[in-house]
């Protein structure tokens, strides 16, 4: 199954043709009204879990998401505790939730991305910038997952999940248009319009780099539609990407970020990235007396062509993947404390992957591992299926059960479109078939006194991912075909929270160990490594105080302990040693004062604390503090003057350190910069 990314764009917009909000962390929209809740409970009905579940979960409300303005995802993420996703070059990133920092398939398959319920992307075709996916800019919630997803999603929620809701078509908002500009030549438009039945929105962005030859181009367009079919109802959505980015490489040497002129250097001025992606889903809903229903069919597609930079011989790579699918589960009460739910889903897709090299390349003289030409030209169709339940039963009024389990199964049928074989370092499978089944458990316990605020959880989980194409076809030449297996990861946690609907203290604090095996990744030789184990440890903590309408303050702080539980010569990997690019510390602070009804003023403090950058804990960065302020006026009742510097005291660090071929590598962070925008609402 292929379907060209101008059909399916034809198809996509055609069926979305006559389609036509947003301040501090999440907790503190206690102080709002109702009105603004009912885009949560939406977030709830969508994705994973609900308050009354077991497990952490983070929220973030559409007037954060307004205020922040993030030009990356990660500015909006990394204020939720447990949560580092580090910007590389323009809009590239690496995520960790409860986790290292990963790379490669690990980074790609580990953690999953939906948009409104719906998975971005096919469980073999995961791509390690997956944030690119989504429309995060006018997005109406996020919703985190830390630790294994529930039953209801499986491949690829090994560490969490990250779940953009998008304004839902029926639920009109305000129209509303945002301008801003930045001293680093950053300009961006993002615009949403909407009726009762439907909504459209728009974000443009473009970035002259403040780094030498990086500018990025990036459009993105979102719609929805609301139908009434009777006793069910339909909403039907479509969202689509495009980026086209001049990227920058590593700078080398120690603490070479700290040089304000190497910092704007661009080792790699032939690097760049230009990517394409677009799904559609229609959300079919029934809500009956006794049983309720949803159904969801999708479809994506998505298109990547970019130089590897961050390789030393610089391959280019093309890939691509489409796909379509069915998602939907039924369920009813026991009785008004108790429920049961079943599910299931259907994924097919298909997959393309090409490497090649332009010029030629060794590390000395005679050195032929790296030959010009391709180095992989392949194809994968995939199937994968899933079934499962889970209930929801009050023991007692203060003490509820909930467990499920998940049952999945994944095809893949490979097609190798060169000579099978060895080609230098290049490992080039025959044609093949694999086949790989998860089981993913789970059960907790929620405790919860019906005269206090207080909640109590303990919950285990598994998280269980099938094997990227790329694990298994984008072999070298010491691996052996078919020694990929399928990596899980078991959970357990225990945690309490208190959340309050007005003024007073709403917090969180979650601790867990989990034990991860057949952990694969690439060592420092460039080599996969299918069957490494790691052990994670750590407590999250976030809090939010509305004093009252003026002043608030929250923050969260996570400790965490990521180790190697296996022995590796190669990399000086030894069991107890710290998982490179895991910092033990994270935080966030942000205060919010608003001295009068038009003049709200927000001041910000990020901490990421020191890392090993070497999996033989060598080498190490020393981490960093970051401040930022934010300013808003309302110059009348639909218009609204806003202002942010980031990095106020203009520290020098690095968004990510690495220590590989024997350098100490860095993307640097961004200097002090001043963004100003106005917004409107009418």
């Amino acid at each position: 199954m292929k379907v060209s990314g101008r059909a399916f764009l034809a198809i996509m917009s055609a069926a979305s043709i006559g389609c036509f909000h947003t301040a501090l962390a999440d907790e503190a929209i206690s102080a709002k009204s109702e009105d603004d809740f009912s885009v949560l409970e939406r977030i709830y009905v969508l994705g994973d879990r609900e308050n009354d579940r077991p497990g952490a979960i983070s929220h973030i409300s559409p007037e954060t998401i307004e205020d922040v303005a993030a030009d990356h995802p990660a500015e909006i993420l990394n204020i939720i505790p447990g949560v580092n996703v580090q910007m590389n070059s323009g809009q590239e990133h690496l995520i960790a939730i409860r986790s290292p920092v990963l790379t490669g398939g690990a980074g790609q398959g580990s953690f999953l991305t939906l948009q409104n319920g719906v998975p971005t992307r096919s469980p073999a075709f995961g791509n390690v910038n997956m944030l690119m996916d989504v429309h995060h800019e006018i997005a109406e919630g996020i919703e985190v997952v830390r630790g294994p997803g529930s039953v209801k999603y499986g491949s690829n929620a090994v560490h969490g999940l990250m779940n953009f809701i998008l304004q839902q078509a029926g639920d009109p908002r305000d129209n509303r248009l945002n301008l801003s500009a930045s001293s680093l030549g950053r300009t961006r438009a993002d615009a949403v319009l909407s009726d009762e039945t439907a909504f459209i929105g728009v974000s443009l962005q473009h970035d002259t780099g403040w780094r030498d030859n990086t500018g990025l181009d990036q459009q993105k367009v979102s719609a929805g539609k609301l139908f009434d079919l009777g006793s069910w109802t339909a909403n039907a959505w479509f969202s689509a990407v495009n980026l086209n980015q001049e990227s920058a490489g590593f700078i080398e040497g120690p603490d070479a970020y700290k040089d304000e002129d190497v910092s704007k250097a661009n080792p790699n001025p032939e690097a760049f990235r230009d990517a394409q992606f677009a799904m559609g889903a229609v959300r079919f809903e029934y809500e009956g007396s006794v049983v309720s229903a949803n159904i969801t069919p999708y479809a994506r597609w998505q298109e990547m062509t970019f130089r590897q930079h961050f390789l030393p011989y610089k391959g280019l790579e093309e890939n691509s993947h489409s796909a379509f699918g069915v998602m939907g589960d039924m369920g009813a009460n026991f009785n008004e404390a108790s429920f049961w739910r079943v599910g299931g889903m259907l994924d097919i897709a298909s997959g393309d992957l090409k490497e090649t090299q332009d010029d030629p390349f060794g590390f000395f003289p005679g050195d032929t591992r790296f030959p010009v030409g391709s180095h992989y030209d392949y194809t994968v169709d995939t199937r994968a299926a899933a079934v499962w339940g889970e209930i929801f039963f009050a023991l007692t009024q203060s003490l509820a059960l909930t467990s499920g389990v998940r049952v999945e199964t994944h095809e893949y049928e490979y097609t190798t479109h060169i000579a099978p074989g060895i080609n230098g370092r290049f490992n080039v499978p025959d044609d093949r078939t694999d086949h790989f089944d998860l089981v993913t458990p789970k059960i907790g316990l929620i405790w919860s006194d019906a005269g206090s605020d207080i909640s109590y959880f303990v919950n285990y989980a598994r998280g269980q991912r099938a094997p990227q194409a790329s694990d298994l076809y984008r072999l070298q030449n010491q691996q052996v075909i078919g020694d990929v297996k399928s990596e899980t990861l078991d959970s357990l946690e225990i945690g309490v929270r208190r959340e309050l609907t007005g003024p007073g203290l709403s917090f969180e604090v979650a601790a867990y160990t989990m034990n991860k095996k057949n952990f694969f990744f690439r060592d420092s030789q460039g080599l996969n490594v299918p069957n490494g184990k790691t052990d994670h440890v750590g407590i999250e903590a976030s809090a939010s105080y509305v004093a009252n309408d003026y002043f608030t303050v929250s923050g969260d702080v996570s400790w965490a302990d990521h180790t190697y539980d296996f022995n590796r010569a190669a990399d000086n990997i030894e069991s107890g040693n710290k998982v490179d690019t895991a910092p033990e510390w994270l935080s966030d602070l942000t205060v919010s004062v608003s001295p009068s009804d038009k003049l709200s003023l927000q001041l910000e403090a990020e901490y990421i604390g020191k890392y090993y950058t070497d999996a033989g804990n060598q080498n190490e960065y020393g981490g960093h503090t970051l401040v930022s302020a934010l300013a808003k006026y309302q110059l009348s009742s639909n218009l609204e003057l806003w202002g942010r510097v980031k990095n106020l005291f203009d520290e020098r660090y690095a968004d990510r350190a690495d220590f590989a071929f024997g350098n100490e590598r860095y993307f640097p962070g961004e200097p002090s910069n001043l963004t100003v925008g106005i917004r409107t609402r009418w």
